[in-house]
């Protein structure tokens, strides 16, 4: 269950929640007692995080060859 917070409070203290929300946590913001609405994490930045992650584990497992690096082992093997 998400952490509730009053409407008034979400307000005064919103720069604070966005740095928490940016953490990773959630809340729900309440007026009276109801829910209103959820305040979470954005999708695109997990999805953002998630392509970085996936591109970092694919560059280190294949090493970059260039033209150059393979001109240059060429030359290694016929010495």
């Amino acid at each position: 269950m998400l952490e509730e917070i009053g409407a008034y409070d979400a307000k005064t203290k919103l720069p604070e929640l966005l740095r928490r929300v940016a953490a990773g946590e959630a809340f729900t913001i309440t007026k009276r007692g109801r829910a209103i609405a959820d305040l979470i994490p954005s999708r695109k930045r997990s999805q953002l995080k998630t392509e970085t992650a996936i591109a970092n584990i694919n560059k280190a497992r294949k090493p970059e060859v260039t033209d150059e690096k393979l001109r240059e082992w060429k030359e290694n093997a016929r010495k």
